[in-house]
């Protein structure tokens, strides 16, 4: 968990290499028993160089762009294969949160919620189940983890990412992507880098300096490195005035001369904006098409722009790739079968070992009797599972059970659980049309179109929330001559929540908010059938409506001991969230709610921090993220106290709008005339918090346990070469199982006369203790953790001298505090 990369990078990169041995395909197999007494690298290089003698610079130029499928299997990226020299086709799937293709998978749940397990070993793990359904459906290259920083709350992925904290995302990328690999899938990290945010993200210019660099965003893709990582995604935006895909001080400089990354760099979804400057400077595979590495990079060739050393250069890095994964060869590698059950199970685990409860006041957590005979289960995400976050994290699983269903179930018979919707997300049918006509469930065959101009009659005036449900094409709909649903060109479909963007039948959904006056109003739709047929339904959400929904919630919370109440925030890739606040009318419900009912426990299942207005009204806060397939089950395991939950915060939750890292200053977020400025420097996160004396809400590294631990015995000894080992002995001190995350916080060193943090994470271990328990562990600190980079000398510096260490529950709860002496020698 804290062991130094750079110290360990050697002995990984051969443990990787050697278990990819076992992946080679048929024609390396042959090579070997052909030329028994080279070695397995001599033998790869030579197979290489024959192949690049063999294809012509067309071949060439078709293996570093990507092209459509054929035979799609519904993922996001194809690389056609040479055939007559044994070199098969590629697929690239998005994977953050499970493999997302056209057919059903293991939906897991979002990686921050893996992030608060703080667990390395079931990052690898969880890693381990994408990797083998990545290969059972059919693809060979994963487009995850996305390694970058949660540097903003408003930032529309932070869901798809780990942390706020550069040492835990560093040390859980690193683990994932030996998951990954390990059962044959190249895994791809993202995106490289600085891509923070997603407002501006195609164009923004993100300038940091080269000591913020390396201490915040680059250590987690340094570790990926050292890890094995078989490529490495570029990204969308700028990086100090460079656009990443084409920026050689970061592909070149950075990646292959410093950390000597030996895989391929593929660019963003059209991210690449040159030809010869993006090749020469270490972009090696555009995707999805060939607009900059297609025929304009064959002609840069024939005018002599780029060498034809260059296209070699960059293919012989797939290539070699490839060939270590098996992934070459007129005979595929044999693809396992799916197991979803193994799957399940993980996700399970993982939701369960993520859940992370903020607020329990006077223990109405766990529920037991009378709590548990007595519950009015409120918010659409009681009856509608959140499985996953929007964007190419979305993954459609099996099946995923409704939370108040399992909430019925494991309540048992005698329980009373009542429902109420409490918020109407997908609305309702629209009143009488004239002339009469249904848009409800209403079908179009293919080929055909359905168009149809009526009246409908509004009783008094209001703004209606107009919400179309669609199956193929979006149907054209207006309302007094306004087109309510326009498509903007070069949105996806998949740019919507995993919660919004799709009803529970499987349907697209799109919202517009549409002020109407009493009286008449004239609504025209026309629906295409296209190539497959449409199935669509036109509904609406009124202030009557939200009323009715309001009263109903109210009445069940008052008539049940204890209310379990869900509440959400909708996240996806392609924009930023604006606002920390839940969306939509949710403040006013738990208002409503806890105002009848003060033991209301509010389940959360949002993608980042959210603000909590309400907090002080409620008995209990847990935050359960997006939690994936199994996320009705961890929630209830977590609820009646059959698991305890286990997740700690990876990210600050700020107490207010104005009070986070990137608040107030709009040069570091969104950015200023096209630039945003990194101007915190090392001081991300909790360390911005500490630097500026800003209390949160609930602080990084923060989650309470169904039992109590004590902390005693701190020794700190220096070791050899820089780093500590820090011990000392956790004990459970209630009459229950639980767990505890013990964290590590070092102070700045005063012999560096660097701008350095007043603390940071430097160790952490996981602790599963049962009732009375105690325990005496040993969490090494290595000396890179004790480092900084500095530009002066090019490199990282030792921070030696004497230094506080501290140990507690989360970055503002220390339990012991020593000082130690660290030595370069």
């Amino acid at each position: 968990m804290t062991e130094d990369v750079s110290e360990e990078r050697a002995v990984l990169r051969g443990v990787t290499r050697r278990s990819a041995l076992g992946l080679l395909g048929a024609a390396v197999a042959l090579a070997a028993t052909m030329a028994p007494a080279l070695p397995a690298r001599a033998r790869g290089r030579r197979r290489l160089d024959e192949l690049l003698e063999q294809l012509t610079l067309d071949e060439k130029i078709s293996l570093l762009h990507g092209a459509r499928d054929p035979n799609g299997l519904g993922q996001a990226g194809y690389v056609p294969g040479v055939p007559r020299l044994g070199i098969p086709e590629l697929r690239l799937a998005d994977g953050p949160a499970g493999v997302r293709v056209r057919k059903t998978a293991t939906a897991l749940p979002a990686p921050v919620m893996l992030a608060a397990a703080f667990d390395p070993g079931l990052a690898r793990a969880y890693g381990r189940v994408i990797g083998r359904e990545g290969r059972a459906l059919g693809q060979d290259v994963l487009l995850s983890p996305m390694v970058n920083l949660i540097r903003t709350p408003y930032a529309g992925r932070n869901f798809e990412t780990f942390s706020e904290d550069p040492l835990l995302s560093a040390d859980l990328v690193a683990e994932e992507v030996r998951g990954i690999q390990a059962e044959g899938l190249v895994a791809t990290v993202k995106h490289f880098a600085l891509n923070n945010q997603e407002r501006d993200r195609t164009s923004v210019d993100a300038r940091a300096s080269e000591r913020t660099l390396h201490e915040t965003e680059l250590r987690g893709f340094e570790a990926a490195v050292a890890a094995g990582t078989g490529a490495v995604m570029a990204a969308y935006n700028k990086v100090n005035g460079v656009h990443a895909s084409e920026n050689a001080a970061l592909l070149s400089g950075v990646l292959r001369d410093r950390w000597g990354f030996d895989g391929w760099v593929m660019s963003d979804w059209d991210a690449t904006h040159s030809t010869a400057p993006a090749l020469t400077a270490g972009l090696d595979m555009e995707m999805p098409a060939g607009v900059r590495f297609g025929d304009p990079l064959k002609a840069a060739v024939a005018d002599g722009k780029v060498p034809e050393a260059a296209v070699d250069r960059a293919v012989r890095r797939v290539l070699a790739v490839r060939e270590r994964f098996g992934l070459l060869g007129a005979t595929p590698a044999e693809r396992p079968a799916r197991d979803a059950a193994s799957g399940a199970n993980l996700a399970l685990r993982v939701a369960t070992a993520g859940a992370t409860l903020l607020r329990n006041e006077n223990g109405a957590l766990p529920l037991s009797a009378p709590a548990a005979r007595s519950l009015a289960v409120v918010g659409p995400t009681g009856a509608v599972p959140f499985v996953s976050g929007g964007g190419s994290a979305h993954v459609v699983p099996d099946a995923a059970a409704r939370p108040v269903d399992a909430l019925r179930a494991r309540a048992g018979a005698g329980a009373e659980v009542t429902y109420a919707l409490g918020e109407d997300l997908y609305g309702k049918p629209l009143p009488a049309l004239t002339p009469a006509a249904s848009l409800e469930n209403r079908t179009v065959a293919a080929g055909a179109t359905w168009s149809h101009e009526a009246v409908f009659t509004v009783p008094e005036g209001d703004t209606w929330t107009f919400v179309v449900h669609y199956s193929g094409e979006r149907p054209t709909v207006s309302v007094d001559g306004t087109e309510l649903f326009p498509v903007r060109p070069g949105v996806a479909e998949y740019f919507t929540g995993g919660l919004l963007g799709r009803a529970p039948d499987g349907l697209h959904v799109r919202r517009a908010e549409f002020p109407l006056t009493a009286g008449e109003h004239r609504l025209k739709v026309t629906a295409p059938g296209g190539k497959a047929g449409q199935r669509f339904s036109l509904r609406a959400i009124t202030s009557a409506g939200r009323a009715a929904d309001l009263a109903e919630a109210v009445s069940a919370a008052r008539a049940a001991h204890t209310v379990v109440l869900f509440a959400y925030e909708d996240a996806t890739e392609g924009r930023d969230r604006t606002s920390l606040a839940l969306p939509g009318h949710q403040q006013a419900l738990i208002e409503a709610v806890t105002a009848v009912n003060p033991r209301t426990v509010v389940v959360l299942n949002t993608s980042s921090a959210v603000t909590m207005p309400w907090l002080e009204r409620t008995a209990a806060v847990l935050q359960m993220y997006y939690p994936g397939q199994e996320g009705a089950a961890a929630t209830t395991a977590v609820l009646f106290g059959d698991a305890d939950p286990g997740g700690r915060l990876t990210q600050t939750f700020p107490a207010a709008e104005g009070r986070h890292p990137t608040a107030g200053d709009p040069h570091r977020y969104p950015g200023k005339d096209g630039t945003e400025e990194y101007s915190e420097g090392v001081h991300v996160g909790h360390r911005w918090y500490d630097a500026q004396g800003v209390a949160p809400l609930f602080p990084f590294g923060h989650g309470l346990s169904y039992t109590s631990f004590a902390y005693s015995g701190l020794v700190v000894v220096p070791r050899a070469g820089g780093g500590l080992d820090v011990t000392f002995t956790v004990r459970n001190t209630g009459t229950r199982a639980g767990t505890e995350v013990a964290q590590i916080y070092a102070g700045p060193s005063p012999d560096l006369e660097l701008d350095q943090p007043a603390r940071f994470l430097a160790g952490y271990r996981r602790l599963e203790l049962a009732a009375g328990e105690r325990r005496r562990i040993t969490v090494p600190v290595a000396a890179r953790t004790l480092s900084s980079f500095d530009p002066a000398r090019d490199g990282w510096v030792l921070g030696t001298g004497e230094r506080t260490l501290q140990v507690g529950a989360s970055s503002r709860d220390v339990r012991l505090s020593a000082r130690a002496e660290v030595r370069s020698g």
